[in-house]
């Protein structure tokens, strides 16, 4: 079987550089806005797309993601309208590849079977479901896997060699790597300290390894890419959105192209890694 996610890599691996994955939360700050800057993110240079689920209790998401998962639950959005949007998405690009990252939660009331069957007639491609561990990849993963969707998983900092093996068990389509120990939009990556974990994983397994949190700039994002597969933007993308709404937290005419604006830069970072490695 092979996805968007590994056919992106693929194309890329020829290109001889790394992928720029930027996150958005779905419906932030409203659905329509949300959709049209999704739509601008492959020009603007996207190479994958990861949409946040918006989930009223998140663990792994700092006070940016989480604001933004809150303007999006406040302005109506649900998992219903997320896959909704997916869909929208997919009328006008069928190639880029988006990735689900979400919790665990709105997928089970959803009901697990009528999500994978859901997800996949909208066009996703990979979940990343930050509270399901290996040792419950009955739940979701193996599912997944057999429904045709990626199922990636996240090592961090703190995932030493024999948990690392059960990290990569069932992971397809990239491994993603948080390259530091806490939230997201906390800190700032270590550049030397991640080129030596992405060295490690990579002596487990063929699979691409990505890395994301605390990469905000886009020399940050072409240091990451020397030594990574993929550069994973969020928090500052968030930023640039927040950033742009009126005292209302509503969308403005240069909302959009606050976001795009700053992919196209990161996305240059990124691409630049090349030049720099050669």
């Amino acid at each position: 079987m092979s996805t968007r996610i590994d056919a992106r890599f693929a194309e890329l691996k020829k290109q001889g550089r790394s992928a720029f994955i930027t996150f958005l939360m779905a419906g932030d700050p409203d659905p329509s806005t949300s959709l049209e800057i999704i739509k601008a993110l492959p020009k603007a240079g996207a190479d994958i797309i990861e949409i946040g689920m918006p989930f009223t209790d998140p663990m792994a998401d700092g006070p940016a993601i989480q604001a933004a998962g809150l303007r999006a639950l406040k302005a109506g959005m649900s998992l219903k309208k997320t896959l909704a949007m997916v869909r929208e998405f997919r009328n006008q690009d069928a190639t880029t590849p988006i990735v689900l990252m979400g919790y665990y939660n709105p997928i089970y009331i959803h009901g697990v079977d009528k999500f994978l069957l859901d997800a996949n007639s909208a066009g996703v491609d990979g979940l990343i479901i930050v509270d399901l561990p290996p040792e419950e990849d009955n739940e979701l993963c193996l599912p997944a896997m057999k429904a045709g969707l990626n199922f990636i998983r996240l090592a961090t900092p703190t995932t030493d060699d024999k948990r690392l093996t059960a990290v990569l068990a069932n992971t397809s389509g990239f491994v993603y790597y948080v390259s530091i120990t806490g939230i997201t939009g906390s800190a700032s990556a270590d550049t030397a300290e991640v080129g030596e974990a992405v060295a490690r994983i990579k002596r487990h397994t063929n699979l691409p390894v990505c890395v994301g949190f605390g990469i905000r700039t886009p020399a940050a994002a072409r240091a990451i890419a020397q030594s990574a597969d993929g550069a994973v933007v969020g928090t500052a993308l968030v930023d640039a959105l927040r950033g742009s709404l009126d005292s209302e937290g509503r969308a403005t005419a240069k909302t959009v192209d606050a976001v795009a604006d700053l992919v196209s830069s990161l996305a240059q970072g990124v691409r630049g890694a090349k030049q720099a490695a050669e």
